[in-house]
């Protein structure tokens, strides 16, 4: 190039936008969020996961970005059929980070890609493990060990492209509106009163066999009271009787007895042996 053509405004602008697009399409910036996967023409290169400025060969290198942050997919509201029979709509999420970012890249390539194949994997997993489980099951404590056993299930599908999941969650386990699930509220009111009075009746079992087990324990202490000293026995077991015989009723009268002096009733009471 001449000088003539160095001093023409227009071919310096032309010369000066090359370089600035040059400049521009060498250059990429990493921040603190995202980390970079360098390709060229399909084939992985190399990562660029430092936050600040870096350069990369124009029109053969590509850069293909991946989230260094949590992320959530979420499951589309599916219909799950429990061990009794009941059709559950079911809707819920699984958090993960990608620790892999180059087993990623050739397995799914993309992120958008990545959440897909997690939706389709959460869906299947928690359509078995709540296959295996009563409706009753979700609303009891053992909820948090489905919850367990659905992100360890679907660890094991994710570590396959370089992931790992974090959380797994329900957020809502609900009958169909309607008949099913009055129908479902019923069986399980039944149930819940079958079981009381199955407790009911071995709580009556259990206080008969006590209250045997006592009478009998009583039974002997007497009868040994009765063998260390028969007089005394006698004696307090009358004693016993006049206070349960002549004890005030409940409107305060007393019960009256007509016997004889001499009656036998009555000879502890007068003293007599």
């Amino acid at each position: 190039m001449d000088r003539t053509a160095l001093k023409n405004p227009f071919a310096l602008s032309i010369v000066a936008l090359v370089v600035f697009m040059t400049l521009y399409m060498s250059t990429y910036i990493v921040d603190e969020k995202r980390q970079a996967i360098i390709t060229s023409y399909g084939e992985y290169h190399r990562t660029a996961s430092t936050a600040g400025l870096h350069f990369k060969i124009p029109f053969v290198e590509q850069i293909n970005w991946v989230d260094k942050r949590i992320l959530r997919v979420e499951m589309a509201q599916q219909e799950v059929t429990s061990t009794d029979q009941l059709r559950l709509e079911v809707d819920a999420f699984a958090r993960f980070r990608v620790v892999d970012p180059i087993k990623m890249y050739r397995t799914v390539r993309t992120e958008e890609n990545l959440t897909t194949q997690l939706r389709a994997i959460l869906g299947s997993r928690l359509r078995n493990e709540l296959g295996k489980r009563t409706f009753a099951n979700l609303l009891s404590p053992e909820r948090g060990q489905i919850m367990d056993n659905i992100q360890d299930s679907l660890n094991t599908e994710a570590r396959k492209y370089g992931v790992e999941i974090v959380d797994v969650r329900i957020k809502r386990a609900d009958l169909p509106k309607g008949t099913p699930l009055e129908s479902a509220f019923d069986r399980m009111r039944t149930a819940r009163q079958q079981e009381a009075t199955s407790i009911q009746a071995e709580g009556q079992k259990q206080a008969q066999i006590i209250r045997a087990e006592a009478d009998a324990q009583a039974a002997k202490i007497y009868a040994d009271a009765y063998g260390k000293d028969p007089d005394f026995y006698d004696f307090y077991r009358a004693m016993q009787s006049y206070r349960t015989t002549f004890a005030k009723t409940a409107d305060g009268e007393t019960t009256q007895m007509i016997l004889s002096p001499d009656s036998d009733y009555m000879r502890q009471f007068s003293g007599r042996r």
